[in-house]
């Protein structure tokens, strides 16, 4: 086997790769609504679960990519570990999709290529055209892979060196080993799986030899999940350990069968001739009986991961994005869909932050006065990194409703920014109230928690509808029918404020603080029906 035959088969390979991430992209793009969607469907119902880790896995290409999405929801406290579970089991089905793809004989993938670099470069009017040429452009460049690696394979018939140490991989055990090390190291079944097609289609090792490799190459996958995990909370690490037990589990069970009966003659029988399509009969055989066996055995799998990997103890810290996870970035509909729960966040915590403010100016209270101010710092970081996520976001190929979408949460966080300003504002009164010992009159208290009871309803009605992208003009009406009533009222207990102290009823320093909460109140009404009105832009009616 000479350098060039060395170069091609690396060569080859990243043909594959490429192709293969270029075909899972566009067939992302394609189905990125529906995709965000179908996880949104998921539930404790485990078979549900398993079929929408079948089809995200059979859309991405990728049982890796699928994991990971896992551990990423599971850390943001939007799946649970049950839910985890099922669309994990579901994307180890879903992979086999790749394999049974490769072992199609296609001889005219550079026409594949050809037209699909053609239909990839139409104007953009042609968006649906755009994505199938991508697709179809990805499948060419993987069996021109395929054919570079075969090609670059073909001496290693002749070389006696290759030859003994493909025999020597009978070994149920050393076969396992090389199929893990292989696909850990490539990060990808898909193309380690390929590799192995291609070796078995060349009569370089048999079917016994390579069915022990295949098992290997199952649990070697799971290196990209447990790599993921790492930074991420106890749950999070279980939905892992889960992924990492089951084709553990699978591979014991496979590897019994295969030593003590004859299943690669039995799978030869199936497909006479198709050695790539033997491969994946076996790598469809591996995860659909593994499924059917763990499925309804998965609340023990639970509890052997939660014996495993103990939980730490502790609540989630604030100080950090809960829900959005970047390398989610690959997969915009859900980084859209992970800001818009950061956003949502954001608005609690802000309304969390009005009401401590207005308790402790109604009673003084220093422990909520401690929990206003980390929480101030916490929006003041939320800020900064939702934005910044949102211009990544921004640069990426959304549709158009997430464009809109997008838009709008850079106006939202700016204004729930604001209201955690003026409720930091109202605490500082609040301070000097009680430092200065202020007494308000019983007129004067009922003034102001008639106007704060007001906003506080704006707010939470505002971040209801920013919460269900409400865009209904009689609700919206409400809003701006009540803000209309925040902007009398304020003026109105102006107006009263000025009588007192005209009539000397009110002192200089009781005025100052009356005033100010006055203003913050306003404001504060002011950046809610922003909110709501952002709702209705994000749809664009």
């Amino acid at each position: 086997m000479t350098i060039m035959n060395v170069l091609s088969l690396f060569g080859g390979l990243g043909l594959f790769l490429f192709g293969m991430q270029l075909m899972g992209e566009a067939l992302e793009k394609a189905a990125g609504t529906r995709l965000k969607k179908l996880l949104g469907m998921v539930t404790g119902n485990r078979f549900l679960a398993m079929l929408a880790g079948i089809t995200i896995t059979a859309v991405v290409q990728s049982s890796s990519a699928t994991t990971v999405m896992v551990v990423g929801f599971v850390n943001a406290g939007l799946m649970s570990l049950t839910q985890a579970v099922g669309v994990i089991m579901g994307a180890n089905i879903g992979t086999t999709v790749t394999s049974l793809l490769l072992s199609v004989q296609i001889d005219f993938a550079a026409i594949f290529t050809f037209l699909g670099l053609i239909l990839s470069n139409l104007p953009d009017k042609y968006r649906t055209a755009k994505q199938f040429g991508t697709i179809t452009m990805g499948l060419g460049i993987l069996f021109i892979g395929m054919n570079t690696m075969s090609g670059a394979m073909e001496p290693l018939r002749t070389w006696e060196g290759f030859q003994k140490a493909m025999a020597s991989i009978n070994n149920p055990i050393l076969g396992v080993l090389i199929g893990a090390g292989i696909t850990a190291v490539l990060q990808s079944s898909a193309a380690s799986i390929g590799i192995l097609q291609t070796l078995v289609a060349q009569g370089l090792i048999g079917l016994d030899g390579a069915i022990f490799i295949l098992f290997g190459q199952n649990i070697g996958t799971c290196v990209t999940a447990l790599l993921a995990c790492a930074g991420t909370n106890s749950t999070a690490k279980r939905a892992a350990t889960v992924h990492l037990l089951f084709n553990v589990i699978g591979t014991v069970i496979f590897v019994i069968i295969a030593c003590c009966l004859p299943l690669a003659s039995w799978v030869e029988m199936l497909s006479p001739g198709n050695l790539k399509l033997q491969i994946a009969i076996v790598h469809i055989l591996f995860n659909v009986t593994t499924t059917a066996l763990l499925l309804p055995a998965a609340s023990w799998l639970e509890k052997l991961a939660c014996l495993l990997i103990k939980g730490d103890g502790s609540t989630a810290e604030e100080m950090k994005l809960l829900y959005f996870d970047a390398r989610m970035l690959k997969t915009p509909p859900i980084a859209v869909a992970q800001l818009f729960n950061e956003v949502q966040r954001m608005g609690g915590i802000a309304m969390g932050n009005f009401q401590r403010a207005m308790e402790c100016f109604n009673e003084w209270d220093a422990k909520k006065s401690e929990e206003l101010a980390r929480n101030e710092d916490v929006l003041d970081y939320l800020n900064r990194e939702i934005t910044d996520s949102l211009v990544e976001v921004k640069g990426l190929d959304l549709s158009e409703k997430d464009t809109k979408l997008v838009g709008s949460m850079f106006h939202v966080v700016n204004d729930m920014e604001r209201i955690g300003d003026h409720s930091q504002n109202i605490m500082e009164s609040a301070q000097l109230k009680n430092q200065d010992e202020v007494k308000f009159s019983p007129k004067a208290v009922q003034e102001l928690e008639s106007l704060s009871n007001l906003v506080r309803a704006q707010m939470q009605r505002s971040l209801d509808m920013f919460k269900a992208q409400v865009t209904d003009d009689t609700l919206l009406g409400e809003v701006e029918g009540v803000e209309d009533e925040i902007d009398t009222t304020t003026e109105a207990l102006r107006s009263h404020h000025m009588d007192r102290l005209k009539n000397h009823k009110c002192s200089a320093k009781n005025g100052m603080i009356y005033l100010d909460m006055l203003t913050n109140l306003e404001r504060i009404g002011d950046h809610a029906e922003n909110i709501a009105t952002s709702a209705k832009s994000a749809t664009g009616i």
